[in-house]
């Protein structure tokens, strides 16, 4: 184990363990927002981590393997994982993957069980356990899976997940940055930048806004913010995730540039918190120390 943890262990090391600051932040974060509550903790293993009408193989698994010398160590792994987490108020979607092993003991457990029933007993039981496992499969595919591009499903897919929905607008978003650079002169786009606020918003231009000839973003954002900033340092700066007094604290002349037309409807992050594009100079502190103090997690 500690061969396979060595290599990143050293890059922790040489990078003041970033990921330790990335993860305190983020549970903050998550604690001041509300998320992390006992409710949501195990509603999540209820219902999420192993479907809902997978729970009886959970519990039937927990039991079966802890009976089993060779197997207890899996239990162990799995109730300690789980408690650890309820105990420190994390994620209820953390543990997930701990789960496959043991519904796979407690499917083993039941079929066994089963198979000591009268046949309709056990026909009867294993329609309604794989009827509700596969709808409540069907269910969730819908909400998680960009399954149509149109129609009712899109809706709904839509209206259940906020992740499906912060993947929606940035094709958008990214010829918006484009059009705002189209509108600049020639001096400005020898010396522009474009900084973005967060790793959606990075990727973004990192991704689709090379069809568009625009330069890498600029990111203080996780990891992004290890590769520094540019060389030569740019003057004019696109700004987006920030709201105008946000912008204009960090960095000078900030002047609204666009607001980002996403399609009617779409409700996810950049839509409703920071649609708009700003156009600044350089940051109101030196380059190094700025870098220094906007170090974001998220």
């Amino acid at each position: 184990t500690l061969a396979i943890v060595l290599p990143n262990l050293i890059w922790q090391y040489r990078h003041d363990f970033i990921s330790y600051h990335f993860l305190k932040y983020i549970h903050a974060r998550d604690l001041r927002i509300g998320r992390g509550s006992a409710r949501e903790f195990w509603l999540f293993q209820a219902i999420t981590c192993a479907n809902i009408c997978a729970l009886p193989f959970t519990i039937a698994g927990v039991i079966s393997a802890w009976r089993s010398k060779r197997y207890r160590a899996i239990v162990i792994a799995f109730v300690i994982t789980v408690l650890l987490f309820a105990f420190t108020k994390g994620r209820g979607y953390y543990t997930s993957a701990v789960y496959p092993p043991i519904v796979a003991f407690g499917a083993v457990a039941v079929t066994a069980w089963a198979a000591k029933l009268r046949p309709w007993l056990r026909r009867a039981l294993v329609i309604t356990w794989m009827t509700g496992i596969i709808t409540a499969g069907l269910i969730a595919s819908a909400e998680l899976v960009p399954i149509a591009t149109g129609g009712p499903l899109k809706a709904f897919a839509l209206a259940h997940s906020g992740d499906l929905r912060e993947e929606q607008g940035w094709d958008t978003f990214v010829q918006t940055i484009a059009h705002v650079r189209d509108t600049l002169t020639p001096a400005q786009r020898a010396s522009l930048g474009v900084v973005t606020a967060n790793y959606g918003e990075q990727g973004a231009v990192e991704v689709l806004g090379r069809s568009y000839g625009l330069p890498a973003p600029i990111s203080l954002t996780n990891s992004a913010w290890l590769r520094g900033y540019p060389t030569p340092q740019p003057t004019t700066l696109i700004i987006t995730g920030l709201n105008f007094d946000d912008a204009n604290e960090e960095f000078t002349n900030c002047r609204l540039a666009a607001h980002v037309a996403y399609p009617p409807g779409l409700k996810n992050e950049e839509s409703k918190y920071h649609p708009d594009i700003f156009l600044c100079g350089p940051p109101r502190l030196p380059w190094p120390a700025f870098w220094k103090k906007y170090q974001r997690f998220g």
